[in-house]
């Protein structure tokens, strides 16, 4: 064989191996080298979404009352007085960081959902709940107190303003069930006078039942 002929053969093996090459996907020339697959989609590294990140809106009004949480003690004896069960559907108005859901999801196995007009408040619930391990027992969701259906509910807990409360009085008393509990923490329900009061760490916790009878006074 002569010298042209053996240069030719290393010229046409060099070409076809450039080929092979270049015809593979990025993907398939990683492994090829023994790396992991290119994320990289035109130039830009793509990140799939948490399915866990929840869906909130822009704040259509401002919200009713301040953000204050209410202490942990005050969660407990709230919970502890109305007498939270795993058949329970624990409605929180107002819900802030989601501590009395998560915690009554948590410790008595209680499904619950929060309410908050605060897109941030709604997020921050329900990343509370993920590190708490309870989202398959409880919901946050972004809406106004005042156009929420509370019909599901068995207890209904709130921290919110005398004002807020008086408003809500007749809204809770129409879609409740008799027998469903109710707890305030702070702040009572004017008229509607409490089975039960009680206070914590100097925190006073209003209880009241859902009566059979509603009296016109406080409809």
């Amino acid at each position: 064989m002569n010298f042209k002929k053996i240069l030719f053969l290393l010229a046409t093996s060099v070409s076809i191996t450039s080929l092979g090459i270049a015809g593979c996907t990025p993907q398939q020339q990683d492994l090829e080298a023994g790396t992991q697959p290119s994320t990289l989609t035109g130039q830009t590294e793509t990140e799939t979404p948490s399915a866990t990140t929840p869906t909130t809106q822009p704040q259509e009004r401002p919200g009713d009352v301040p953000y204050v949480p209410t202490p942990q003690p005050v969660v407990d004896a709230m919970l502890k007085v109305a007498k939270v069960g795993k058949n329970d559907v624990l409605y929180d108005l107002g819900s802030g960081d989601g501590r009395i859901v998560n915690t009554a999801a948590q410790k008595f196995g209680t499904r619950g959902v929060g309410i908050d007009i605060n897109p941030e408040r709604v997020q921050e619930a329900n990343d509370n709940a993920q590190k708490a391990g309870v989202t398959d027992r409880v919901k946050f969701v972004q809406q106004d107190l005042f156009t929420t259906d509370f019909s599901e509910a068995t207890v209904v807990t709130l921290y919110l303003l005398p004002e807020v409360n008086a408003k809500l009085r007749p809204k809770l008393l129409s879609e409740l069930k008799p027998g469903t509990r109710i707890v305030s923490h702070a702040f009572d329900m004017g008229d509607w006078k409490p089975e039960q009061t009680l206070t914590v760490d100097g925190k006073t916790i209003y209880y009241w039942v859902v009566p059979e009878q509603v009296p016109a006074n406080l409809r």
